[in-house]
């Protein structure tokens, strides 16, 4: 089973590809997660959709050739990060071809609050579903504060600068496999 994580967030410390890194370890017996990277894609121009930058149509491809996806998104200012939003207009692109359609997503994020990333999720999934994507509402992994998540400080999680150590909460971890194994399921289906 070939799932695609995409971090919303470019931070190499972020806790959201920590999140994605854990999902890794924790994924179930055939399941495979690759971490696809966002960061280079150009910013999206419907000029460049007749000759489609290298970076963006590789990211299609790893959609498309996916089974599943699972996306881990920060909250920035209340919504989804630009980089993200960047993403997803990239893989609806070009009318018609919209990567998204029919796939199964699972929406996750860590955040230094204890709401986890609530409203951009909430945000996020209106979007997938307006894109046709199948999103998962149950479980929900709306996950904070990282510093409850994640070995590590508070100090360390407000500064936002060093990557967090493993997931340390066992309730999370319980929680994430069953999200994990329910993608599974829905996969399978």
């Amino acid at each position: 089973m070939n799932i695609v994580g995409i971090s919303g967030s470019l931070r190499e410390g972020s806790f959201n590809l920590a999140l994605l890194r854990e999902m890794q370890k924790l994924a179930p017996s055939g399941m495979e997660i690759t971490v696809a990277d966002i960061g280079s894609l150009p910013l999206y121009n419907s000029d460049l959709e007749t000759e489609f930058p290298p970076e963006a149509l590789a990211l299609k491809q790893k959609v498309e050739n996916a089974d599943g996806i699972i996306i881990a998104t920060p909250e920035f200012n209340r919504m989804i990060p630009g980089a993200l939003s960047n993403a997803i207009d990239w893989l609806s692109r070009p009318y018609g071809k919209n990567s998204l359609a029919g796939k199964i997503v699972l929406v996750a994020g860590v955040s230094v609050g204890k709401i986890g990333t609530a409203i951009a999720q909430s945000q996020l999934k209106h979007t997938l579903l307006y894109l046709d994507a199948r999103v998962i509402g149950q479980p929900e992994l709306y996950l904070g504060p990282a510093a409850e998540v994640f070995a590590m400080s508070d100090d360390q999680a407000k500064a936002y600068h060093d990557a967090p150590g493993p997931m340390k909460n066992e309730s999370v971890k319980e929680l994430v496999a069953k999200a994990l194994e329910t993608l599974a399921a829905r996969v399978q289906k």
